[in-house]
């Protein structure tokens, strides 16, 4: 894991550290929309496929789904961890 450490005294500093951060988190969140519609899509073929009895299909998108679930957890996970991170570093200052 990434670790914030900035001289205590730089303003400039602490500005980048803004801006990348919320630059980081908008990539993110775009990633796990992008994330979250690929998921819709595999429900949707998934209902399709169980309409038309082809079970075969079923195992495959619901193991996509979980990957892509787990995926999407873990970056949200670590936008807020680094938000965390950001915000108590800026109590500090």
């Amino acid at each position: 894991m990434a670790t914030i450490s900035l001289p205590r005294g730089s303003r400039c500093s602490r500005v980048e550290t803004h801006e990348q951060g919320s630059t980081l988190f908008a990539a993110i969140l775009v990633l796990i929309a992008t994330l979250v519609v690929i998921q819709l899509w595999l429900v949707a073929a998934a209902l399709d496929a169980l309409l038309a009895n082809q079970i075969a299909v079923l195992m495959p998108t619901a193991l996509s789904s979980i990957v892509l679930f787990v995926l999407s957890a873990g970056l949200l996970w670590y936008v807020t961890s680094f938000d965390d991170r950001l915000r108590q570093w800026g109590r500090h200052d």
